[in-house]
């Protein structure tokens, strides 16, 4: 063990001895207001001034950073990776996302110590001086977060593990309706007339969704509730109102052939409300529901989001997860990469042949890869290969240090004897990735072993 990874492990076995040691000190924010497991983790840290040491700082750093530098993804997304003890990281996604619609997230772990993951979800802020506001969290003891969307923002994800831990980690993000479907046998598919849709020569709005269905097909409750209307009116015709139990909202039922509920009646999912007609103003239209949701002090809001099934499946992951945590380099002779995983993406970086990139994570065909200069993007796999195949050899004239990093400031993790040979395993700037004879893998300064060529 050389002497930089002697002191690596002194440190990880003090942290580890600190925090596990620190829970006992109490400040009056912890007694006083309820804490987040992330929360929780942070102020041990800082209890046992371990924010004040490198690996510390750079755990918090890392949690504040993901709030700020997140990668924009589409729904339903899956992602696996791998997080070295080492290095401390966060994961931090961007997801568009609608009132009436749930998140949920779940992540699994593959870890030879047990690892805890904390899971939390913010707000995005509206502009970049506020703060993103925090709407939910967890921890591994769950691995599980489902969350219930209130306003049209965008929402950020961000998972972080407890320091001094490795292991793999699968996460998967989807979005799902938070109302059952209220027409048996139909899904979002057959939602027929939308939100926002012209009435009356444009003079109104639609406030509402259409979901067309044969006379006398039943109108289901889509919450349980509380009937708290049946009534006759000229726009609706026969209709039902149920007062939402769990949300502060009420849904509204139309132009039904007959109601089959009473006032202060309780209702549960799937039970029927009334038979499908084109009661009311729909009279010269076929058989239809109209579905409206009314939100307490806000009015009408679009019930879509509500009930929209998502169509497309969770992408599989189709690239060797045994590549996570090791190197690959350009094998096209240019490759883009992205800041997300899709071709529609915008180009971050276009890199030559044989620029070496670190695997950190994988999406379907996409790898998530740190780059040379230390951030973070998306290759198509394709346009990579392993680097088990060296570029070439070179023996080095001088005693030359394998750095941590292609910069001019990384540390050195030890040297190498002058006449000592090294597999090239790819080129960045005037870096070269190297492994030395006893297979350990590191940056070195090109020029110095140009002369040897």
């Amino acid at each position: 063990m050389n002497a930089t990874k002697k002191c690596s492990f002194i440190l990880y076995a003090l942290l580890l001895f600190l925090l596990a040691n620190c829970g006992g000190k109490k400040t009056l924010q912890g007694v006083f207001q309820k804490q987040t497991p992330y929360q929780r983790y942070a102020a041990k840290l800082k209890q046992a001034d371990l924010d004040k040491t490198a690996l510390g700082e750079a755990w918090l750093q890392a949690g504040q950073k993901a709030l700020t530098d997140s990668i924009t993804i589409t729904l339903p997304f899956k992602e696996t990776g791998y997080f070295a003890a080492d290095n401390p990281k966060a994961l931090s996604y961007r997801i568009a996302a609608q009132r009436g619609e749930r998140i949920v997230i779940s992540l699994e772990v593959k870890a030879r110590e047990t690892m805890q993951l904390f899971i939390d979800l913010f707000e995005a802020p509206g502009s970049p001086t506020e703060e993103p506001d925090l709407v939910a969290s967890a921890d591994t003891t769950g691995i599980f977060l489902s969350y219930e969307v209130e306003d049209d923002l965008p929402h950020i994800v961000r998972v972080q593990p407890e320091l001094l831990r490795s292991g793999q980690y699968t996460i998967t993000i989807q979005a799902e309706p938070t109302l059952a479907f209220p027409v048996p046998g139909k899904t979002s598919r057959n939602i027929d007339s939308v939100w926002g849709d012209p009435r009356d020569g444009g003079a109104r709005r639609h406030e509402g969704v259409d979901i067309f269905a044969k006379r006398g097909t039943p109108a289901l409750a889509a919450a349980p509730g509380i009937v708290t209307r049946v009534s006759i009116t000229p726009i609706g015709g026969k209709v039902v109102w149920v007062s939402d139990l769990h949300r502060g909202q009420n849904l509204y039922y139309a132009h039904l052939d007959s109601q089959l509920v009473q006032p202060g009646q309780r209702v549960q999912v799937g039970d029927t409300l009334g038979l499908i007609g084109n009661t009311g103003n729909a009279i010269t239209t076929k058989p239809h529901l109209h579905f409206g949701i009314y939100r307490s002090g806000h009015g009408a809001t679009n019930p879509y989001p509500y009930l929209r099934e998502e169509t497309a499946p969770v992408p599989p992951i189709k690239v060797a997860a045994n590549v996570l945590g090791n190197w690959v380099r350009v094998s096209a002779q240019t490759a883009h990469v992205r800041l997300q995983p899709s071709t529609g993406s915008a180009i971050y970086h276009t890199l030559p042949r044989n620029t070496p990139l670190l695997v950190t994570g994988a999406t379907a065909d996409w790898y998530k890869v740190l780059l040379p200069n230390n951030s973070e993007a998306y290759i198509a796999a394709r346009l990579v290969e392993a680097v088990t195949r060296p570029v070439t050899y070179v023996q080095l004239p001088v005693e030359t240090a394998l750095l941590e990093a292609a910069h001019p400031g990384a540390a050195a993790k030890e040297s190498i004897a002058a006449g000592n040979k090294v597999a090239v395993l790819g080129t960045y700037s005037q870096y070269e990735l190297v492994r030395n004879e006893a297979g350990e893998v590191g940056w070195i300064d090109a020029p110095k072993a140009a002369e040897a060529r």
